[in-house]
């Protein structure tokens, strides 16, 4: 089917409205509303909602034998108040769209439009509408709602944009894609003591220090290393600002980042270890907290094939990636269905940088997005 020029700009104003009224992660009933009801239009032979949430599954069959592949987009946006002063701004103080997350939908809901209207397809297609993927609590939310086990998918595929890289290029690679993430909080609790006489309490300063040491000699900040880990601390809080007072309580947090699985549960195991250590030696209670995980994300050597060769039948530009990019992304999760692929389309390499204020999603990639995905189902 040809993506027409009248489709494209009906979805360039369906990407704007969904700009306008952008919804932070777990929040996103209205976002889910306008994408349910765009989709019923189209009557899917499924159509699930509120699966971990907000988020949505609608299921295509074409009547004729072939593979189930899945497709999956985001609904959140972004607690950022946004710089830009365009028409379709954001019209909600404080949160705007500055991952793209509002063209990823869109370029689903453009194939929607061409599942319904289409008979050069087989198989099924479900369209998943994941909530709270910058929180990296929206995929295990859905994987966790009995309403996933309808489908039986046997592939899944997904697409970021990616400033920096020129305007439309497909940007691909074989097995890691994104590492796996995870957000750690260390709790330490001591006994606050009078300043003067600090030998009478549990000040938990040396052992922060010797902590954020440790982590740091944990460190191989090499992406062309298979066993690549970063350690990042990203906040920590001692005591209070009261100058007579020995601090009795602290707490450190830290990102943690490995390419795969595997090697996050040995720096994990490694690192959690050393802390304990230290707490212990320091008379020091500690307790541990875990947020913001992200599964890593591996591409399937086949998937990649099909990647490619859409984007051959359809003569894009595109490029491999040397390496690995180094932020999370929660879509790894859904490995746990079928094998997985996810690619990136440049957004310009002028372009402001994901979660920059003035970001804003190319409307001139949705085409792009749209003819990749839609050659890989009529592959």
């Amino acid at each position: 089917m040809i993506i027409t020029e009248a489709l494209l700009q009906q979805l360039t104003q369906i990407r704007r409205a969904l700009h306008s009224r952008p919804e932070v992660s777990g929040e996103e009933k209205e976002t889910s509303a306008y994408v349910i009801d765009y989709l019923s239009k189209f009557q899917p032979t499924r159509l699930l909602t509120g699966v971990g949430g907000t988020g949505i599954i609608a299921t295509f069959d074409s009547g004729k034998p072939g593979e189930h592949l899945l497709f999956r987009a985001e609904l959140d946006a972004l607690p950022i108040q946004e710089a830009n002063s365009f028409p379709y701004r954001s019209i909600y103080a404080g949160v705007s769209h500055k991952c793209g997350h509002d063209g990823h939908t869109t370029v689903l809901l453009g194939l929607a439009h061409l599942l319904n209207r289409s008979q050069e397809w087989t198989g099924q297609v479900s369209l998943l509408f994941q909530p709270a993927e910058e929180t990296g609590a929206g995929a295990m939310a859905m994987l966790a709602d009995p309403q996933i086990e309808q489908i039986k998918v046997d592939k899944a595929f997904a697409f970021h944009n990616l400033p920096g890289y020129p305007l439309g290029q497909i940007i691909w690679k074989k097995d890691a894609f994104t590492p796996a993430v995870q957000s750690l909080i260390i709790q330490l609790e001591g006994k606050t003591a009078h300043a003067a006489e600090p030998q009478n309490g549990l000040n938990p300063a040396l052992a922060i220090a010797e902590i954020l040491q440790h982590a740091q000699q944990l460190q191989i900040t090499d992406p062309l290393q298979t066993d690549f880990r970063l350690l990042t601390p990203v906040y920590l809080t001692m005591g209070e600002k009261a100058y007579g007072v020995s601090a009795g309580a602290g707490e450190v947090h830290l990102t943690l980042r490995a390419w795969t699985q595997e090697e996050m549960e040995v720096l994990t195991a490694t690192f959690l270890e050393k802390v304990k250590a230290i707490a212990n030696h320091s008379g020091l209670a500690v307790d541990f907290n875990w947020t913001d995980t992200f599964k890593a994300n591996f591409n399937a050597g086949e998937l990649v094939a099909q990647l490619q060769q859409s984007i051959r039948r359809n003569s894009l530009s595109d490029a491999a990636m040397e390496q690995p990019l180094t932020w999370g992304e929660d879509f790894g999760a859904f490995g746990v269905l079928c094998p997985t692929a996810m690619f990136g389309i440049g957004a310009g390499e002028n372009s402001p940088a994901l979660h920059h204020p003035d970001y804003d999603f190319p409307d001139e990639i949705l085409s792009v997005g749209l003819q990749v995905f839609w050659g890989i189902i009529c592959s």
